[in-house]
């Protein structure tokens, strides 16, 4: 699943994906905008068929927070 989240990553923030770890924050780190990170949650919905909840936004400050969220809502 890291995978799959760097490459969406990477795809959107035109970054190499070989920079992003599971510990790569997505403000600081990564640069990402509050654009960016919208557009990567329906991304993420719309590939693997979820639905991030509003409120968990604020909590996915690392790429691993954002696997870890997909992987529960997976079960």
């Amino acid at each position: 699943m890291f995978e799959r989240v760097a490459g969406l990553i990477a795809e959107q923030l035109k970054i190499d994906v070989a920079t992003i770890t599971p510990q790569s924050r997505l403000l600081e780190d990564l640069n990402a905008d509050s654009a960016n990170i919208m557009m990567l949650i329906m991304d993420l919905e719309s590939e693997l068929g979820i639905m991030v909840e509003d409120d968990a936004l604020m909590r996915l400050r690392t790429v691993g927070d954002v696997v870890e969220y997909i992987e529960k809502c997976k079960k």
